[in-house]
């Protein structure tokens, strides 16, 4: 059974900061990374990383977001600083292996941006 826990989403001002993290259980999986989905917009890619820590980030949040991730924990995270507007989504972590199938999606966690 493959769970995908994620915890850390809110409110938060521009410029702030937050801290996202999705919890694995039940595979170790080569590919960990984090999507959004913002109101009318196609889930979209924002960071990616491998178990070897290679790592890929979307143009619009290069410099300000990183992705991390604890194997012993089986646990990625996102770092996000300097928080925009434009930020605001719904964020999914997602898992997979590549030859071994579809990944696995998280519950889903709101970040919002606003003053």
């Amino acid at each position: 059974q493959v769970q995908l826990v994620e915890s850390g989403g809110g409110l938060v001002q521009p410029g702030g900061s937050l801290r996202l993290s999705c919890a694995a259980s039940g595979s170790i999986f080569s590919i960990m990374g984090w999507y959004r989905q913002a109101p009318g917009k196609q889930r979209e890619l924002v960071a990616v990383i491998t178990s070897l820590g290679t790592t890929n980030y979307a143009d619009s949040v290069k410099g300000r977001f990183t992705i991390s991730r604890d194997n012993a924990k089986n646990t990625v995270y996102l770092q996000m600083n300097n928080l925009k507007s434009e930020d605001t989504a719904v964020y999914y972590c997602n898992a997979r292996n590549p030859n071994r199938g579809p990944g696995y999606w998280g519950q889903g966690t709101q970040v919002t941006v606003s003053s």
